[in-house]
């Protein structure tokens, strides 16, 4: 209908009738921009959409059957299946998959390909009937060099071969395919998405057939409805890798294997949608083999969302770096959340494992607590009261505090893995620590390292399967944080309170020797003097006592001298002719790092030394 008959201005409209099994069941009109009729491709289009409003309709309940017959409706029930099932398809690979499940056995074909231009060159989207050795053979030869693809998409129309010596004749130069490929007829099909061809379509059969004028109209329209489909899922494809990849970018690649804990983590974004969320964990190592365990879940998901929660790890982390309590941290992240505006809201659970004395710090913004598995199989979640989440909370935040076993396993996880649609939190929690009951004592019994960490990635693995069976309809992001803590030998630890004045220094380079030699680290022994008597020197000038020493024994070897003040030790920038203010820099210079923490009563400064890997175990090695 061309003119402007509705009076809104447009240039005509187009109608299709919508048929159903038993005949018409009605008509789809559409508004036309510019002049003149619809284009193949539109037309294609239009009766595409038309078969999907049919079957939609004859769906409906209640709905009377029209009696009748109209030519070629079983096709157009079947073109409405096949695009209600693409509506639906998200990616490519589901656009392929809706394909092949709608289109091969109604037409009696074992073979599909989805080729996509890319830079002259086609790429296999996805296959079905064909090995991935024959696949290989095609994926990404230039167009040039296969002249059947050359055809189809140079002129944008169909080509039907009906048997190999059909084939054989047309393309002499691809005369090897149909014996590779085990095929005997073929339909090369193009696909056009926004008036541009993006790639060619492979329908073929095992044996030779001839094509019915109706059964090639149907197939080249429902290419064109694969290739609207396909060039929608082709973006989401590159959205989606996208997202992927940013959220791979702010979470952590790897988790660290410290002496105190090992750890193992899953993040499962929202099962449809932009895959990326603001859910977070991570494992950061602090001075004296103390581990920072945090999981946080911004509120909502999606690419904003991802980038705050990249925001607060990353100030978590500079915030745990200054090795200040639970308490304090939340309080300063929450300004943080703050300040990004009033409808930005987040959880977290924030916790410091201690190994020499095994005790757990932690506080709670709005987040459930952690969940503690004992050696033998017992499973403990504290009830305890969060505060309000990062955003809304009036600081201070509490501190609550657990002693650990000498072996335990803390679990952290946000809300998403333990709440849905059909369970709540409470219940949610409760099958959680049935499954850590049924799964965890394996992680008790690891022969090693490398044992350890293969056994709570199992782990994950079951509490994910078993919360989470149907991953892919969830509508919130999911984390899981699994750490299996260790206490510090009594052994390793040795301390002594040294008087507050200038004999500090030599009691201490006594005991330092005294104390390495007994561990066979004679090797580090000039240095940790120099070390202990540096600092011990700065608190004598500049702090108070009461002045205690305390050596880790480790991964690395731990100097840890107390005092009372809480000044702030700094590196001078000593001139040439000062004869002292070089002492940090000199602990600089010997230490692998060092750094300060400040306690309710005073401060710690601490130096780590590499422990030398003794020769033996050089030679294994090598």
């Amino acid at each position: 209908m061309v003119g402007d008959s509705l009076g809104i201005g447009s240039a005509g409209t187009a109608s299709v009738p919508l048929l159903g099994a038993d005949g018409p069941i009605g008509v789809l009109s559409v508004i036309m921009e510019g002049a003149g009729e619809p284009d193949e491709v539109q037309r294609s289009f239009l009766h595409s959409v038309a078969g999907w409003a049919a079957a939609c309709l004859e769906d409906l309940p209640g709905r009377l059957p029209v009696r009748g017959s109209a030519a070629g409706s079983e096709q157009t029930v079947r073109m409405g299946k096949l695009t209600s099932a693409l509506a639906e398809a998200l990616t490519s690979r589901e656009v392929v998959q809706a394909f092949a499940a709608h289109v091969l056995p109604p037409f009696g074909a074992d073979g599909l390909i989805f080729w996509a231009l890319e830079g002259g060159r086609q790429r296999v989207v996805g296959s079905a009937g064909y090995t991935q050795e024959f696949l290989d053979l095609l994926d990404g030869i230039p167009v040039a060099d296969y002249p059947v693809a050359t055809d189809v998409l140079g002129n944008r129309t169909p080509r039907f071969i009906e048997s190999a010596a059909d084939y054989c004749g047309r393309y002499p130069a691809l005369a090897h395919i149909p014996s590779a490929a085990k095929k005997n007829a073929w339909a090369f099909l193009p696909m056009i998405a926004s008036g541009r061809s993006i790639g060619m379509c492979l329908v073929s059969f095992a044996q030779p057939r001839s094509f019915s004028d109706e059964e090639r109209t149907l197939l080249t329209a429902l290419s064109g409805l694969a290739g609207q489909s396909l060039g929608r899922a082709r973006l989401y494809d590159v959205e989606h890798a996208r997202a992927q990849g940013l959220q791979r970018g702010l979470l952590p690649r790897t988790l660290p294997r410290l002496p105190a804990a090992r750890a193992a983590a899953r993040y499962l974004p929202a099962g449809r949608g932009e895959q990326v969320g603001g859910d977070w964990y991570d494992v950061i190592p602090l001075s004296a083999d103390r581990v920072a365990m945090v999981i946080g879940d911004v509120m909502g998901h999606g690419i904003p969302e991802a980038a705050t929660m990249g925001q607060l790890r990353t100030a978590v982390r500079t915030l745990a770096d200054l090795d200040i309590p639970p308490d304090e941290l939340l309080s300063r992240l929450n300004d943080l959340v703050s300040d990004l505006g009033e409808d930005c809201y987040a959880t977290c659970l924030y916790a410091v494992f201690d190994p020499i004395t095994r005790m757990c710090s932690f506080s709670l913004a709005g987040h459930p607590p952690p969940v503690i598995v004992h050696p033998d199989g017992t499973v403990h979640r504290p009830d305890l009261a969060a505060d309000p989440p990062l955003g809304a909370a009036e600081p201070p935040f509490e501190t609550h505090q657990l002693l650990l076993p000498e072996e335990s396993l803390l679990v952290l996880c946000t809300d998403g893995l333990v709440e849905t649609a059909t369970q709540g939190v409470d219940r949610g929690l409760a099958r959680l620590q049935q499954i850590l009951a049924q799964h965890a004592v394996h992680i008790f019994t690891a022969r090693n390292e490398v044992d350890d960490v293969h056994h709570l990635d199992d782990l994950c693995d079951a509490v994910v399967s078993a919360l989470l069976p149907d991953h892919g309809r969830t509508n919130d992001d999911a984390a899981l944080l699994i750490a299996h803590t260790r206490a510090i030998d009594a052994g390793d630890v040795a301390s002594c309170v040294l008087p507050d004045d200038p004999r500090a220094a030599g009691e201490a380079r006594e005991f330092v020797r005294r104390q390495l030699a007994a561990w066979g680290l004679d090797d580090l022994a000039i240095t940790t003097e120099l070390l202990a008597s540096e600092l011990i020197g700065n608190v004598i000038r500049h702090a108070k006592g009461p002045i205690r020493l305390r050596l880790l024994r480790s991964s690395s070897l731990t100097c840890e001298v107390y005092d009372s003040s809480l000044s702030t030790p700094r590196i001078r920038h000593a001139a040439y002719t000062d004869e002292g203010g070089r002492g940090l820099q000199l602990v600089a210079a010997l230490s692998r790092r060092w750094g300060a923490r400040y306690l309710r009563d005073g401060k710690c400064i601490w130096t780590e030394q590499d422990i030398p890997v003794p020769s033996e175990n050089l030679s294994r090695e090598c």
